[in-house]
């Protein structure tokens, strides 16, 4: 999880402001992608580059004073890096963009948002090769790939890069999900967005004389230019010198962009738009409709204290604005909407080992309010994956007097890991599989339709799902509902997370092995048993 921006100011604008003036602007529209921190990478032709980074969250960035550095220093192009740790490693190396440190055009510095599935294979056959590499990032490990490709067909022959062959190399070599933006030593800047198109890459040419490049279209917000998608198997690139921009398809072939679930649910900005369609409009419905399936269990008397909506804190707003303005046609005098969760630190839970994020979970969450003794809750989330920050919120509330909490979860259960950007790597983890192997053979077997599974097999899992977390209910979102509120019905979406079909190869490849050792491992134990 994390995004990127690049700003390039071409050498026919007049305007006053900076590629970090774009930067500032942009970057903080981009905070929800990782709060970990960020980095910048700039390059003027007369004194090269420059770097910067912060373990500060995003939003800060805006207020960093970049002629304090170097007064004399105005570069024409600069890129940045939303920042949350991989699951592989969280240090420093973590910090984007990441460099070379090589010498003039062979200097090259790239950050990434997303992740390369098939990263082992590829490292193996780089170190095969005699590469070294040093860190174990994805973001590393396609700098390296690039800069293979430069020297084996390029540099050591004399020749100018020709950057359209090297990301047709790129996009034929990587199982994965790659938006990434890469700046060389003569000031090139190249956009790509591999073939699957899971990690968005949009692209603005502002009136006043500037390219810019982001993660999400809402990082243009207030600006006024022609704005368009970078597509799946795509690059542009910015000339250094002449500011000429190009645009070429670099793959085999030709895919619609199929954007990853998690980004419309959870990850994506609330202002950002898909095919016309914000995700804050698709949030607020799924709450709605969420409403009308949560009523009838609720099975609250007239006589009760109200019912609270809250919602988790940051993505789950509106949701529970959606949830409570339907729930609250229904029964008006007995809802209230009330947020009761707050948080002190806005790091991640979702990243790293079982021990560190239960540790970090009670100490990033906390009850807002003394006013939930007697009362019953209702919490909005937009999926329930793991159950142990559900489950540590439920036991808050609970320990401060409240009567039961209920979960409304804006999207179908999550069945399947994601090798794509969201550090969920098996599937060993998942709530719904540690529910799944407590039950009835029967049921096990119907719940591997995972999508297509039977109402009543899927209440069953709520049940003890909301049993192993101490909640009254958990409701999910339907899986045909989901695809009605969807963008445009669900064709541009990858909805891998609740169907066990992975967008790439080496994806389904890794998840059928998981899913299988899972089954032959529950089997072994039951022989045992028996």
């Amino acid at each position: 999880m994390s995004g990127v921006a690049g700003a390039f100011l071409l050498p026919s604008s007049r305007s006053q402001r900076t590629v970090y003036d774009q930067l500032k602007h942009m970057v903080p529209r981009l905070e929800n992608r990782g709060q970990e921190g960020f980095g910048v990478a700039a390059f003027m032709h007369e004194e090269l580059f420059q770097h910067t980074k912060s373990c500060r969250p995003a939003g800060t960035l805006a207020g960093v004073d970049f002629t304090e550095q170097d007064a004399h220093f105005r570069p024409h192009v600069a890129i940045a890096h939303v920042r949350t740790p991989s699951h592989r490693e969280k240090s420093d190396a973590d910090f984007q963009p990441f460099d070379n440190h090589k010498t003039s055009c062979r200097r090259l510095t790239v950050c990434l948002n997303g992740a390369l599935v098939n990263a082992d294979e590829l490292r193996k056959e780089l170190r095969a090769e005699g590469h070294s590499i040093s860190g174990n990032t994805d973001a590393e490990l396609l700098l390296k790939l690039i800069e293979n490709i430069c020297q084996r067909d390029y540099w050591q022959h004399g020749l100018p890069v020709n950057y359209e062959k090297v990301f047709q190399d790129i996009d034929k070599g990587v199982d994965g999900a790659v938006s990434a933006l890469l700046l060389d030593g003569l000031g090139n800047l190249t956009a790509f967005r591999n073939r699957r198109g899971l990690r968005p890459l949009e692209f603005m040419q502002t009136e006043d004389g500037f390219l810019l490049f982001a993660s999400e279209n809402s990082a243009f917000s207030g600006l006024q230019g022609r704005v368009d998608e970078i597509r799946p198997s795509h690059i542009k690139h910015v000339n250094g010198r002449t500011g000429d921009c190009l645009d070429h398809f670099v793959g085999q072939a030709r895919h619609s962009p199929k954007l990853c679930a998690y980004e419309t649910l959870y990850l994506g900005n609330a202002r950002t738009l898909v095919q016309g369609q914000s995700h804050l409009a698709t949030r607020h419905d799924i709450g709605m409709t969420l409403g009308r399936i949560v009523w009838p269990r609720l099975a609250v008397e007239t006589s009760s204290a109200p019912i609270i909506v809250s919602s988790m804190p940051r993505t789950g707003t509106p949701y529970a604005d959606g949830l409570f303005a339907s729930l609250a046609k229904q029964q008006s005098a007995l809802v209230q909407r009330h947020e009761v969760i707050a948080v002190n630190r806005s790091q991640r839970t979702l990243i790293g080992s079982l021990g560190e994020r239960n540790s970090l979970i009670w100490q990033k969450y906390r009850v807002a309010t003394n006013d939930v003794t007697d009362r019953i809750i209702v919490v909005a989330d937009e999926a329930l994956i793991r159950g142990d920050t559900s489950r540590a919120v439920t036991e808050m509330l609970l320990a401060a007097g409240a009567k039961a909490v209920h979960w409304a979860i804006g999207s179908p259960p999550i069945v399947a890991p994601n090798y794509y950007g969201m550090g969920i790597e098996t599937i060993d983890e998942l709530a719904f599989w540690k529910i799944w192997k407590s039950l009835a053979p029967e049921t096990r077997q119907d719940s591997l339709r995972f999508h297509r599974i039977a109402p009543q097999t899927l209440r069953v899992i709520e049940r003890k799902i909301a049993l192993s977390i101490n909640a009254a209910t958990i409701t999910y979102l339907p899986f045909e509902d989901l695809l009605s509120l969807l963008p445009r019905g669900h064709e541009g979406i990858d909805l891998s997370a609740f169907t066990f079909e992975m967008p790439t190869p080496c994806g389904q490849k890794r998840a059928d092995e998981n899913l299988n050792r899972l089954i032959a491992e529950l089997t072994s134990t039951k022989t045992s048993a028996a």
